[in-house]
């Protein structure tokens, strides 16, 4: 049978600004670390990576309190109004992060713009799901190959400027001001005739706990929990330290260091674009699956490759091609984990299920960015802490071998 051709509408792009922008707000920070280690009194190459790894994670605290608070926001003011809110919000923390002093300063600022993030990680898949509820599996990796995007964007706006000498607290400012302008994708006037289609109930606060004892219920729930935990440490951890770990360990530029996360974020955008054009509801199992298994023979290269082994440039060259490859490898784990878990839990909410699923991701990258920083601070070597990826990835794959395979209903997986 012929598939639809795709359609996008004013949110579906408003919905990619939200997506660009809140992965530039998050990875402006990693790629300019060891500069701002040095200017606020952490320097990473002397003991300082645990505090490193220990911004996201408190940052991670209050992305988990908005996501269990997103629902009834957006059930109070509707899906479209808090879209634009959240990403007024860490537009506006991460516009204060250029005035901060003190490393303690920059951490309150970006738990502030932990909150605006929790919202948007809550609300930008089922957003888009509303919008296209015939096939939500091909528009939702779509929207989240433009967090790729924003890594791409951070790498050439950050770093870009960074090695020309531009101070970390403009770049910052700037991208905060890109962000409050991205807000008004959604907070600008409604055209009558193509509203978004925001539900009509209000917040039913019983109806609520009712369906998350449902979901609570469901083994499936926690299996897919599993999954999302250790398969988003792996994506994240690697995509956190990269820059810092080829700055570090190849004693290169800040900007050459930020084209290797510029490489996975391409490998993301390929990956997740091409698996949102093939993804259909019987082989999202093998996509996550067999894309996880690949990977992990990738990053092992990564810790075997090190400076002096091969020439220069060919140990750049194999360097980036090995993160652009573990980068297609690690696009689909989050949308695709997420979407399996709704479409194998019909009867239960899907925004709901949505938000816990991030709920339980988004610890899993606060946690693995702050054991590989300790772990480079007890090894003095970050190169050794890009195992923890390899380790997470196996357990990720248990996690689905046995939801997909053991415990799934194969027709409906």
């Amino acid at each position: 049978m012929t598939r639809k051709p795709l359609h996008f509408g004013r949110y579906d792009y408003a919905s990619y600004s939200a997506f660009t922008m809140y992965s530039i707000c998050s990875l402006a920070i990693p790629l300019m670390i060891v500069t701002m280690g040095k200017d606020l009194g952490f320097p990473l190459d002397k003991g300082g990576m645990s505090y490193g790894g220990l911004l996201h994670a408190a940052r991670s605290a209050l992305i988990i309190v908005a996501l269990l608070t997103c629902s009834l926001i957006a059930a109070k003011i509707g899906k479209r109004l808090s879209m634009g809110l959240c990403v007024l919000i860490f537009g506006t923390g991460i516009t204060a992060c250029a005035f901060t002093t003190s490393y303690w300063m920059l951490l309150s600022c970006l738990i502030f713009i932990g909150f605006g993030e929790g919202i948007c990680e809550g609300l930008a898949t089922p957003f888009i799901q509303d919008l296209h509820t015939d096939e939500p599996e091909r528009y939702v990796n779509i929207g989240h190959a433009f967090w790729s995007v924003g890594i791409v964007g951070a790498v050439l706006f950050a770093s870009g400027l960074l090695a020309l000498g531009v101070s970390w607290r403009y770049i910052l400012g700037g991208i905060g001001v890109l962000s409050i302008i991205s807000s008004l994708f959604f907070l600008w006037k409604e055209n009558p005739e193509k509203k978004y289609p925001e539900s009509q109930e209000q917040p039913d606060l019983k109806l609520i706990w009712e369906q998350t004892l449902l979901i609570l219920k469901q083994k499936s729930f926690w299996r897919c929990c599993g999954a999302m935990f250790f398969g988003a440490g792996a994506e994240f951890g690697l995509t956190f330290w990269s820059a810092a770990y080829i700055e570090l360990t190849y004693k290169t530029s800040v900007f050459v260091a930020g084209l290797g996360t510029g490489a996975i974020a391409v490998g993301m955008f390929i990956g997740r674009t091409g698996y949102g054009y093939i993804a259909k509801p019987h082989n999202l199992r093998y996509i996550n699956f067999f894309s996880g298994i690949a990977t992990i023979p990738l990053t092992l290269l990564l810790v075997a490759l090190k400076p002096g082994l091969l020439p220069v440039w060919a140990t750049f060259t194999v360097l980036f091609i090995l993160l652009l490859l573990c980068g297609i490898g690690i696009a689909p784990f989050w949308p695709t984990t997420q979407v399996y878990g709704v479409q194998k839990m019909p009867h239960c909410d899907s925004t709901l299920l949505y938000v816990y699923f991030s709920a339980m991701g988004v610890p899993g990258c606060g946690f693995f960015t702050w054991l590989m920083g300790y772990m480079g601070d007890k090894l003095g070597d970050l190169r050794a802490t890009i195992l923890v990826v390899p380790c997470s990835l196996l357990i990720f794959l248990a996690f689905t071998y046995y939801e997909c395979w053991i415990r799934g209903d194969k027709k409906k997986c």
